[in-house]
């Protein structure tokens, strides 16, 4: 048998990205994670010398499926801006040989976008109807895409810091994505009378406070490489019911799980459920007598689940 990887580039991950149901693969893997069929140790963050930059090694086994793998991602400090790659590796538990490597940035994107679909569906309130989005790149447009037709969404109210440095040709790809998309020029705009918010930015710092909202939500919040990034005060999180992708590993690595936890009398213990949790039904739906809080920090289990599929296309 070759020892020599399937190697798949950016360009083409996009393209089999587009065959494969991404948030059905992770339902099978929380499902399957849930069951004791999936491993899912901590990210390893190591950080090169001299302030260099660092990386971070999200590692996964899918028993099940026979493989297990390593994302790795630097963050690269340059006078020009940092540069942040990642590659996903995956290997095979029968043969010990390396089955595919491939460039992780579409990866990346989709399984981040498609884990908070996948938590909107178990959380946000069947009623729900108005959607608000921060963000407006590639992992924004991303979450549009699954969580589209999860509700009857009424409203879609899009907000970025960058909008006004957009090119016409940009504004018009994202106004394109879906009719009902409204781009509103303030964050207040676009989080007036939201049942569901999803926080895509790239910000180290909160970028709204939940306590400003007028109702409640349901919030979702990604990472960024930055350290200790967090998209809302860590002190918001006494007040919230706090669910996240995987309680064994979020509360470790998430900015404001951390800094809750030390300066604002947090306890991980108050996680009330994980993807794993809801995806078995071990945890139902909140009821919304407060704000409801989604945390993911991107799970190595959800790029190996998304890398074995696309390789089964190929194989």
């Amino acid at each position: 048998m070759s020892s020599t990887p399937y190697v798949i580039t950016q360009p083409q991950a996009r393209e089999l990205l587009a065959q494969v149901d991404v948030p059905q693969i992770l339902r099978k893997l929380f499902r399957d994670l849930a069951a004791g069929q999936a491993v899912q140790p901590a990210q390893q963050l190591v950080e090169f010398p001299k302030g260099a930059g660092d990386f971070i090694n999200y590692l996964g086994v899918l028993a099940e499926d026979g493989v297990y793998g390593v994302k790795t991602s630097p963050y690269i400090v340059r006078e020009q801006g940092p540069l942040v790659t990642a590659w996903t590796l995956l290997m095979s538990m029968q043969t010990g040989q390396p089955l595919l490597l491939c460039d992780a940035g579409e990866l990346t994107v989709a399984r981040t976008a498609a884990a908070t679909a996948v938590a909107v569906d178990a959380l946000a309130p069947l009623e729900a109807r108005r959607l608000a989005i921060i963000g407006s790149g590639k992992v924004a447009q991303a979450h549009l895409h699954y969580v589209k037709n999860l509700r009857d969404w009424q409203s879609i109210s899009l907000y970025s810091q960058g909008l006004n440095d957009l090119s016409p040709d940009a504004l018009a790809q994202l106004k394109g994505l879906d009719p009902r998309l409204t781009l509103v020029d303030s964050c207040e705009a676009a989080l007036q009378e939201a049942d569901v918010i999803m926080l895509c930015t790239s910000s180290a710092g909160p970028v709204m406070n939940p306590a400003t909202l007028s109702k409640p939500a349901l919030i979702t919040s990604i990472s960024t490489n930055a350290p200790r990034a967090h998209e809302v005060p860590p002190q918001s999180l006494n007040d919230m019911h706090v669910f996240c992708d995987y309680r064994l590993t979020t509360p470790g690595s998430a900015g404001e799980m951390l800094i809750a936890g030390e300066q604002h009398g947090w306890d991980r213990n108050a996680i009330v459920g994980d993807l794993p949790d809801l995806i078995s039904e071990k945890v139902q739906r909140p009821d919304y007598d407060r704000h409801v809080f989604f945390r993911s920090i991107g799970l190595g289990l959800e790029d190996i689940a998304v890398a074995n599929a696309i390789y089964r296309l190929q194989h």
